[in-house]
Parts: C-alpha cells; structure tokens; sequence
C-alpha cells in the first residue's frame, strides 16, 4: 500500500462576509442596518487522499475552493471541521514573494524567507548560489525587492522554495507569471522533482500543463470534490462543463 502524504477528512471551511459594513461613527448611525454579515461555506466535506508521490492538480472555476484548499494544507487557515494530516516536511508557494521584506535585497531575502522553512545558515550558504543562479538574478540579487517585477518576485520565490529539500510542494497559479522560458524552466524541475519522488499539489488553468506534469486531477466545484482521478477524463469533463 502507498504511504499517505496528505489526508483530507470530511473538512468544511466557512468565512464571514460582511455586506456594506459601516467603517466610521456617522456611517455606524446612518446606516446601521447595513451592517449584515452572511456566512459563506468555501469547502462542503472534502475527503481527498494523496500518496507519497503523487502529482495532483486541483483545478475547477474561481471560487471553487482550490485555494482555500491548498492554505488549509499548509496551515495558514484552519478547517471548521474535518482534520488535514500531512506526513513529510511542506514547502509551499501560494502567495507571490509572502514572506519578502521589500526593503532587504534578493540575497538578504533568500536567508530570511529560506530560514521560514527550516534551513541553518549553514545550509543556506551551501544553496545560495544555486538558487541564485536558478532565479537567473545575478545581476539584481543586492538590490531592494520592492525593486523587482511580479516576474522576478516569483523567479527568486520559486527558486527558494525548490531548494528546501521538503518532501511536499504546493502551488498556487505561480507557474503561470512570468515569461515562457522561466515557466518552462519551472516545469522543467518540477518534472525532475517528480523523478525524485516528491509530493507535489498545484493549483492552475492551464489544462496543458497538468496533462504534462500530473499523475491525477481533482475536480472541485461549488466547495466539493466533482471528480477526481485519470487527468485525461477528469479534465474532458471538465472543459464540457465549463463550455
């Protein structure tokens, strides 16, 4: 039997929405009865199962959850109910260049947000020059992040991120920034990280490179699992849902 990485059991995430909530005092007394506030439930009982490595694509129009998904796994949110265990050190890319000061340079980020994943200053100056060099910023890496492209932001994130050693990598739509040969550079390692065994769930729109890079697609919709395995059938269905 294969070893469960990530397991998913019976998870509900609910958010809070408030409609024109009134920010000031005088807003508080003119328009108090506009101060509504609806419960609105993201994800309804997801059960989902990913073995050690595996390469999962979450795919499903927006709003359908797979974020929220995704951020449950890697604990930034939390689930309303249900439980999510996770068997394996995580990296995770699901905010573009989340953990960056903009006021340090790309080295000084690259020790900052690579210790936010475990490494020792030790094992940071051993990598440093490989995910530089990946990041392909040589020439920009002293200079201020807040300097730096979308483009550049998720070379110097991704290139940190493949350089982690995790057993686990989650991302969300960061293969579709920046130009084609860097995506195309990111595909490239993610298929060789797959080589190695690594577990690896992403999120995307682009049904071409989950048919390159995945071994199962899973369908949410409104909040639910519609259809989950073979990446061909899944995604046919899909886009004859989605026409």
């Amino acid at each position: 039997m294969s070893e469960c990485t990530i397991n998913v059991n019976d998870v509900y995430k609910t958010f809070n929405v408030y409609l024109d909530k009134a920010s000031t005092v005088k807003e508080k007394l003119l328009f108090f009865s506009r101060n509504k506030m609806e419960k609105r439930q993201v994800l309804k009982g997801i059960n989902l199962k990913i073995n050690k490595g595996e390469v999962v694509a979450l795919i499903g129009t927006n709003g359908s959850g797979k974020s929220t998904l995704l951020k449950l796994m890697t604990k930034i949110l939390y689930p309303n109910k249900g439980t999510i265990e996770i068997n394996g050190k995580l990296t995770s890319l699901l905010e573009l260049g989340a953990g960056f000061h903009p006021d340090f340079s790309g080295r000084e980020n690259i020790y900052f947000n690579a210790s936010i994943f475990g490494l020792t200053k030790k094992e940071i100056d051993e990598k440093i020059d490989n995910i530089i060099e990946f990041s392909e910023l040589e020439s920009f890496i002293e200079n201020p992040v807040r300097t730096y492209s979308s483009g550049m932001f998720m070379r110097l994130a991704f290139a940190v991120a493949i350089n982690v050693n995790a057993d686990i990598l989650l991302v969300d739509e960061i293969l579709s920034v920046g130009d084609e040969h860097f995506q195309n550079k990111c595909i490239d390692k993610m298929i060789d990280l797959k080589r190695q065994g690594k577990t690896m769930v992403f999120v995307t729109h682009s049904m071409e490179t989950v048919r390159k890079l995945c071994d199962r697609a899973v369908w949410l919709c409104d909040g639910r699992v519609k259809m989950d395995g073979d990446v061909n059938k899944v995604i046919e269905k899909y886009v004859e849902a989605t026409k």
